[in-house]
């Protein structure tokens, strides 16, 4: 098991337990990928429900008004992440000068 991870316990029906089951054996996985593959379909369905809830949010917003918002978002985290990066780069260079 990975590191940091949690234990469930899910119910599923048979019917769906049989489908993934098959699903995973046709493409060669074996039983320890079905964690895997519970996961990556965890974080799709909860990445798709933030969209669907962010889009009825901004229904009603201009296109015009959302793009610049977006626009603004994406300046601002990339002068964060740049401003991070700049940091990083600082102490690896202070850690390698006499």
């Amino acid at each position: 098991m990975l590191d940091g991870t949690t234990r469930w316990t899910v119910s599923v029906s048979k019917e769906t337990d049989i489908a993934v089951r098959c699903f995973l054996a046709k493409r060669g996985m074996k039983k320890g990928d079905l964690s895997k593959f519970i996961e990556d379909a965890v974080r799709c369905r909860v990445l798709n429900q933030t969209v669907e809830e962010v889009r009825s949010q901004c229904a009603d917003r201009p296109a015009d008004t959302l793009e610049a918002q977006v626009n603004e978002a994406v300046t601002e985290t990339r002068r964060a992440s740049n401003r991070k990066s700049d940091k990083v780069s600082d102490r690896l260079l202070k850690r390698t000068l006499p």
